[in-house]
């Protein structure tokens, strides 16, 4: 029995990887985010949008890696990418970091299915001594065998290398006739992040966007002013502005919840 059989794919768009039962899960509730609801990455959205829909098409695309600020919309494009495709055949599988090493096994089981899969892989960066990459590296460019070409690999990280940096491994590095050889450390963060062929950078939302983020969850109110003088304080005690901050906000000072002075 493969990873894969416990699952129905003609009605399941997503699933993740549970290392306790060595197979697949249904995901039981899709987060409803719709790809017309993001605000501030309309370049990014474009991007991804591209390369997805010439992966569904059968035409050559890319593994995917989103990096950048927290709270910026990475997670919820990825999200709002599977609704709004599902429909055309793509399918998702979220693989956590600890549990890439059966990456291989999964993908293995993905050949001959009549679907697009996306490898989802959230929050990822690896840390000093971690090998689980190299199971990583084989699926998004294969070894003596190719990765299938019903596959891809979406990530999500704040690191754009998805390793740690040292200042020491810059001063490794050393100059022969006149080039710069970067030090085997630093090869080896590039080298993994390279396989990805469309990189995609979110930052830190300034007032203006973090403002437009609240106007589009809040389509109801009608005083605009107070509603963002209560946005930015409520900004403001967390200490950053982001995509994040204003759903919370939203969660919190919502349609049934209505904004009140505090």
């Amino acid at each position: 029995m493969s990873a894969t059989d416990s699952i129905d794919w003609r009605t399941t768009p997503a699933a993740v990887w549970r290392r306790h039962r060595s197979g697949l899960r249904a995901i039981r509730r899709l987060d409803p985010v719709t790809w017309g609801s993001l605000t501030g990455v309309d370049q990014q959205q474009q991007a991804l949008a591209l390369n997805t829909e010439r992966f569904l098409q059968g035409q050559p695309s890319n593994n995917v890696l989103l990096w950048g600020a927290r709270g910026t919309g990475k997670s919820s494009l990825i999200k709002a990418l599977l609704n709004q495709y599902q429909v055309q055949g793509l399918r998702m599988i979220e693989v956590d970091k600890d549990d890439l090493l059966h990456l291989p096994e999964i993908v293995d089981d993905l050949w001959d299915l009549p679907y697009h899969f996306v490898i989802f892989c959230d929050d990822l960066s690896f840390e000093a001594g971690e090998t689980s990459y190299k199971a990583l590296k084989s699926v998004l460019e294969g070894s003596l065998e190719l990765p299938p070409e019903n596959v891809r690999v979406y990530a999500t990280s704040n690191r754009r290398h998805l390793m740690p940096e040292y200042m020491v491994d810059n001063m490794s590095s050393h100059s022969r006739g006149g080039e710069i050889h970067p030090a085997e450390a630093i090869e080896e963060q590039i080298s993994l992040a390279d396989r990805f062929g469309v990189q995609l950078s979110f930052y830190a939302f300034s007032q203006e966007l973090y403002l437009q983020a609240i106007d589009a969850l809040f389509t109801e109110v009608g005083d605009r002013e107070a509603l963002h003088q209560q946005a930015i304080r409520f900004a403001t005690a967390r200490g950053v502005r982001n995509g994040r901050t204003a759903q919370q906000f939203f969660r919190q000072h919502g349609p049934r919840s209505p904004i009140v002075d505090q």
